[in-house]
């Protein structure tokens, strides 16, 4: 045996040590690739039977004939039934190739990616006689690896799935889509609960995994938790109230699971909503994005909505017509495609802009320009100027609210129905003046002036601070901080969104300060 044997072993041990290392990477193939490519002076890939270029080491430095003689190279070697080859290629390159498995967990792995049979490791560059060794060596190591990455991505795809599908229940029950909403949840679980306190939760982004599972033992797996689309520092729980949903320890408190989340995750600020039913989910979340505005500045992190705003006051047989009167045109709208959205669909896209504003395009899964579209189209239908009018987006609010609430004694019917009223005359009723005195009143009596005084004039611009600063004639940071008290005060959400500038806007119109 001469030294040239020898040295052979020699190297091909280090190559299969050199293997072995790169195997434990975190992008091993792709490492593998590379090292392959050093070590032949070619282009090394994982190519499908059918020619798809599956794994490149760096796909922009490869010569410019090397992927398509490698992919035309598989497909030959597949019509030929063959394991492995060495076929001519131009400019006197070789193309070097070894099929990976003959099929089982690789197979299911390759068909993952868009291919039915297991791949091949090709290397398109000189006619090198020890490439084959060397390639038989890197497939065995590389074909492991190649199972191992396809079976991560295949888990990310399944989580990925799921939270989409988590998300879309919440939109669901966002857009008041209850039913489809209980079918989706039924199938991944937890079934929704028929009642459920609202908990958004306020953190490191990075940690929403954590503080979900951490939600989920103290829940006790009944728990519904969506990371907010919208935010991404925020996740949303649906949480069954008793004894069953809300930990053992404090099992009558509607605080007990905010207070036991802020005291295991101490970056985090909780806001917790009332119970409400299923139908009522777009309530609890602004009730509980309300309650995380008085968390932000509470010393125990952690705060429950203790205001009650419903506006069950104001949903009289007039004010009911009214918004039926309003929102009609949206109802009856017809799209003139059938790919353009119908009057459901224009409604939530109401309700989302309402609550989120510009984010609403998150919320929504669509384009920026798509969102600006259908809010002129849905202003031009109501007659409203709800791009940026505080005026016109409140009068969508409150029918929008009245449209979707519960109905109580039946109207009488009539012979012929009154006009309906107009906004103003709704909102001069003696039921409308109490209600707006209950929703000014914190306001009012908390003193100094300063305050109250500083959140009419936000509201008479629109909710456009610097406006609303220059109007009084004090600085933007003296203005944010007078309606950073102001939210201190009412326990609501002024300065982000979903914001109490639309009750606040109607109680001070109805008191006649507007």
């Amino acid at each position: 045996m001469g030294p040239a044997s020898s040295e052979t072993r020699a190297d091909r041990a280090d190559d299969v040590l050199a293997l072995a290392r790169l195997a434990g990477e975190p992008e091993s193939v792709r490492a593998i690739l590379a090292w392959l490519s050093r070590r032949t002076g070619g282009l090394a890939a994982l190519v499908g039977p059918t020619g798809t270029m599956l794994a490149t080491a760096e796909p922009a430095a490869a010569p410019a004939a090397a992927a398509p003689a490698a992919a035309a190279a598989a497909v030959e070697l597949r019509r030929r039934g063959a394991p492995s080859a060495v076929l001519g290629g131009e400019g006197g390159r070789a193309v070097h190739l070894v099929r990976l498995g003959p099929g089982g967990a690789l197979g299911a792995a390759a068909a993952a990616a868009g291919e039915g049979e297991p791949p091949y490791l090709t290397v398109v560059g000189p006619d090198d006689p020890r490439c084959g060794v060397l390639l038989a060596d890197a497939a065995r190591t590389l074909a492991l690896c190649w199972r191992l990455e396809e079976a991560e991505r295949a888990r990310r795809r399944v989580e990925s799935a799921e939270a989409h599908s988590r998300e879309a229940v919440l939109h669901l029950l966002m857009v008041g889509s209850v039913p489809a909403a209980q079918r989706i949840a039924g199938a991944l679980g937890p079934a929704l609960p028929a009642l459920a306190r609202v908990y958004v939760v306020e953190g490191p982004g990075h940690r929403r995994p954590e503080i979900a599972g951490r939600i989920d033992r103290v829940a006790r797996g009944r728990a519904w938790i969506v990371p907010c689309p919208v935010r991404s520092n925020h996740l949303i729980a649906l949480v069954p109230p008793g004894p069953e949903g809300e930990g053992a320890e404090e099992p009558k408190r509607a605080d007990g699971l905010a207070r036991l989340i802020a005291r295991q995750v101490p970056e985090c600020r909780v806001g917790a909503s009332a119970e409400h039913p299923l139908r009522d989910t777009p309530v609890g979340y602004e009730q509980a994005f309300h309650a995380l505005a008085v968390a932000r500045g509470a010393p125990q992190r952690y705060a429950g909505f203790g205001r009650h705003t419903d506006i069950t006051a104001l949903a009289s047989p007039e004010a009911r017509r009214w918004a039926r009167e309003l929102l009609g045109p949206c109802l009856r709208y017809v799209p003139p495609r059938r790919a353009d959205p119908g009057a459901q669909e224009l409604l939530g896209t109401l309700g989302s802009w309402l609550s989120f504003g510009g984010a609403a395009n998150r919320h929504l899964k669509i384009h920026r320009n798509t969102l600006a579209a259908r809010i002129r189209l849905i202003g031009d239908l109501l007659g409203l100027d709800i791009g940026h009018s505080l005026a016109g987006q409140s009068a969508a609010w409150l029918a929008l609210r009245l449209h979707g609430a519960p109905h109580g004694t039946a109207e009488t019917p009539a012979e012929k129905p009154p006009a309906p009223a107009s906004l103003d005359a709704l909102l001069s009723s003696p039921a409308a003046g109490l209600w707006a005195r209950a929703q000014l009143r914190p306001l009012d009596e908390a003193g100094p002036a300063a305050v109250p005084e500083t959140v009419r004039a936000w509201l008479r611009a629109d909710a456009r601070l610097p406006a609303a600063a220059a109007a009084l004639g004090i600085s933007l940071p003296g203005a944010r901080k007078r309606l950073a008290r102001a939210e201190e005060v009412l326990g609501r959400s002024l300065l982000r969104a979903p914001s109490a500038k639309y009750e606040l806007w109607l109680a001070v119109r109805a008191s006649g300060s507007l």
